[in-house]
């Protein structure tokens, strides 16, 4: 069971990549379609069109909780702590995820947003406080 949560890990690093290389791919059209001035974004994201920054944020995002996440899995797989309920936590979070990217690049709707992600938070706060149960009561 314990290689089986590397699943939703390659699921979450697919998730990142594409939204870094669609990120990359519109900054670059961008830049080359003359919308954009490589002075105007040398400093900042302000100068990129509205759906690049959705895109750029949404990359951005899943650089932040996501290490938590990382490294839940990580210790869940070294201290051989990987049961179904784990497994469940760590799918349900991968797909708020999902929710989450996929509301940012599209309506990017604030209250919408903010409830998939805070979801997120809270599977992965379940995801340890499940991991923290199983360690200490071995």
């Amino acid at each position: 069971m314990s290689e089986a949560l590397l699943y939703p890990v390659l699921a979450q690093i697919a998730l990142t990549f594409a939204l870094l290389f669609t990120t990359a791919g519109m900054r670059f059209a961008s830049v080359s379609s003359g919308k954009v001035k490589v002075g105007d974004i040398v400093l900042g994201q302000k100068a990129w069109p509205v759906k690049v920054q959705q895109f750029s944020n949404a990359f951005q995002n899943q650089l932040e909780t996501p290490i938590l996440f990382y490294a839940g899995i990580l210790f869940a797989m070294t201290l051989n702590a990987a049961g179904p309920i784990l497994m469940m936590l760590a799918w349900t979070w991968f797909g708020l995820r999902v929710v989450h990217a996929g509301i940012h690049i599209t309506s990017n709707n604030l209250r919408l947003r903010f409830l998939a992600f805070g979801a997120s938070v809270i599977a992965l706060l379940a995801f340890w406080v499940v991991l923290a149960v199983e360690v200490v009561s071995r």
